[in-house]
């Protein structure tokens, strides 16, 4: 009882904040400003879901089928070693990365293309290995005692029982990708950081605000459609949620 009584009493603190933020918004004109920058945030957000979309996709393609050529037991001896070096791409700041590329790639879409696929690559490498590298033994002799080869056993047993680990592993990259796509347009890349950091320099916080609010939502939105995906093709009995 406390716990709900706790529960119901944050719930009208939030409609009460909620309630007081309008009327202060209404009467300061805030949503006429952010009415004003609507149709550059429209324009802006398909260029920073554009970034990220391509950017995530080709991590996914590169970290998964690593992470599983790292988890092989003959790459046993070298696969921590071979972390450590994809590490860095997490390590190093992603304003420098974005830097490091842009030196090489030139100003515009393609370096910060590769700056976040760098930065987003990490996560999904480490939980496709971790979460293969976390199957049962049991399962895996289970397999290999019916007579299931190599490839039957990564297919049919190790790569159902990883899933799991592996869209939480996505979950984490997408929406470290989405927050930092900002970033991108210091490089000409655009995204929603045309605002936010052109908000700063001319001291608007409403165009600020109409950059760092999109983010966020789409942030939400992304984890929240990777969550669904999840839900729906990790097989039932493998997530733990649904023990």
């Amino acid at each position: 009882m406390p716990i709900q009584s706790l529960k119901g009493a944050l719930r009208a603190l939030l409609l009460v904040a909620i309630f007081f933020a309008g009327v202060w918004s209404q009467s300061s004109g805030v949503i006429d400003g952010f009415l004003w920058y609507l149709p550059d945030v429209q324009y802006l957000a398909v260029q920073h879901l554009w970034l990220t979309a391509i950017s995530g996709c080709l991590a996914i393609a590169v970290a998964i089928p690593l992470g599983i050529v790292l988890s092989r037991p003959s790459m046993a001896r070298f696969a921590e070693s071979l972390m450590q070096v994809l590490n860095v791409g997490t390590t190093i700041p992603t304003l420098a990365v974005l830097a490091l590329s842009m030196s090489f790639l030139g100003i515009g879409t393609v370096p910060a293309i590769f700056g976040l696929f760098v930065a987003t690559l990490l996560p999904i490498a480490r939980n496709t290995y971790a979460g293969l590298k976390g199957v049962d033994p049991a399962l895996m002799e289970a397999a290999a005692g019916i007579g299931m080869s190599p490839a039957q056993r990564l297919l049919r047993v190790e790569l159902p029982n990883a899933l799991y680990v592996i869209f939480a592993g996505i979950r984490t990259a997408l929406s470290i990708n989405v927050g930092t796509v900002p970033l991108a347009f210091l490089i000409g890349a655009g995204g929603l950081g045309e605002l936010i950091f052109t908000g700063i320099d001319l001291y608007d916080p409403v165009m600020m605000l109409s950059g760092a609010i999109p983010t966020a939502l789409l942030a939400i939105v992304v984890d929240a459609l990777v969550a669904t995906v999840a839900f729906l093709v990790v097989p039932r009995g493998v997530n733990p949620s649904r023990a």
